[in-house]
């Protein structure tokens, strides 16, 4: 026997043309647009690929449903099961039910509601068990043993990557010539079948991956990352993967030019400005392109870049928070202490100054007995929402010169 270890089976050109022959019909071809106004932000030509608009929300049941169509009928018969934190459950979900099979689904327990209710509808079996994705997946070696199932992997499958490659291929044929396009990476399967399909036909293109800076397991394995991830808690747990797969991660070696790390803050930003800009919803994961092109401007300054919005399945309480913290850091959320004196009026007066220059009061903590600057005085907190940072200026011009003395409170 060789001391060499096995090669990991490769993904080839002609795999994701035949899944994109396979899948035609199930899945007609999802938008690929031009954005002016992100164009302009960025300082180059982006064009969006809109996967989120999906029928389950994400660009994943591409490679769920080749899989599952290239399985023989004695697997078939013996149902599919898989891990996923809730796209990848979808799409095998949806599909399955489709083709009259049956589908377990392990999910982490910290998954968003929104996803476990929606794979459920389907009509897959739903198991949570463990806080994060390796723990879920733990389970499943005993599933296949017991139950007989077949896997269908979230990523580091070829049939699934050949189905992922499926985006790339519809954006070189209904876009313009591309000089470099950005796709998140959690596993690996999307941008392994993307990089195979766009370097097939296009070998000039420059493919750049995007992970969080809490998740940056492929920007380690692949060398453009040598700092520790964070872990914990991000809003892009679509992607947020400890560990690539094997079979992507070889891929990936000869197909990707760059992988880009972005902080969660970045995300965050990219997710409202599709949402104000572009009108679409988008996940933090399908957000993440955007956010590399903001956050390293001069990489794609000039170039048409085209950016993977990989999926929309945002919960909608995340999304009010992303949406406040945004607001916090266009400066049209402020919130500030002054010091007041403790005598009928003042209140009032403090309000009136703020709606008389346009802030809208979201709160007001008046607070006689804690941390006021003597026993005459009282201290208040107020959040005013302003249209712009220009206005949020002249609040706080106007309340200095009545001499309140605002002092900006710090974000977080």
């Amino acid at each position: 026997m060789s001391s060499r270890e096995p090669r990991s089976p490769q993904v080839s050109l002609a795999d994701v043309e035949a899944a994109a022959a396979r899948l035609r019909e199930a899945l007609p071809p999802t938008p690929f647009l031009p954005s002016a106004t992100l164009s302009e932000l960025a300082g180059c030509e982006v064009w969006l690929k809109y996967e989120n608009l999906q029928f389950t929300g994400s660009f994943k049941q591409r490679g769920a449903l080749n899989k599952l169509l290239t399985l023989s009928e004695a697997e078939r018969a013996r149902g599919v099961v898989t891990v996923s934190a809730g796209n990848h459950a979808q799409g095998v979900a949806y599909h399955a039910s489709q083709l009259g099979l049956h589908a377990t689904i392990v999910m982490p327990v910290t998954t968003p509601s929104v996803k476990v209710a929606r794979t459920r509808a389907f009509g897959a079996e739903v198991l949570l068990t463990g806080d994060s994705f390796q723990e879920a997946a733990a389970a499943i070696p005993a599933l296949v043993e017991t139950r007989g199932l077949v896997l269908v992997h979230p990523y580091d499958d070829t049939a699934v990557i050949a189905g992922q490659g499926t985006v790339a291929l519809e954006m070189l044929e209904a876009g313009p010539a591309l000089d470099c396009v950005v796709v998140p990476i959690g596993g690996g399967g999307l941008i392994a079948g993307m990089s195979i399909a766009l370097k097939g036909r296009h070998p000039g293109i420059e493919v750049v991956g995007v992970q969080s800076e809490r998740y940056p397991a492929m920007a380690t394995v692949l060398g453009f990352w040598h700092r520790p991830d964070l872990g914990g808690a991000s809003v892009a747990e679509g992607i947020a993967v400890r560990s690539p797969g094997a079979i992507t991660r070889e891929q990936l070696r000869s197909t990707i030019d760059h992988v880009a790390v972005v902080s969660e803050s970045r995300i965050e930003e990219a997710i409202a400005l599709l949402l104000q800009i572009e009108k679409t919803l988008c996940e933090g994961a399908g957000a993440a392109g955007l956010a590399a092109v903001l956050a390293e401007p001069a990489r794609y300054r000039g170039r048409r870049v085209g950016l993977v919005l990989s999926g929309g399945n945002i919960d909608s309480r995340l999304l009010a928070n992303v949406l406040q913290r945004q607001l916090v850091r266009e400066e049209r959320l402020l919130r500030f202490a002054v010091a007041l004196p403790d005598q009928a009026g003042s209140l009032g007066m403090l309000c009136s100054a703020i709606g008389q220059l346009g802030g809208n009061i979201d709160s007001v903590v008046h607070d006689r007995n804690f941390l006021g600057q003597d026993a005459k005085s009282v201290r208040v907190v107020a959040e005013v929402e302003v249209a712009d940072r220009a206005t949020g200026q002249r609040i706080l011009e106007r309340l200095a010169s009545l001499g309140l003395a605002p002092s900006l409170l710090p974000r977080s």
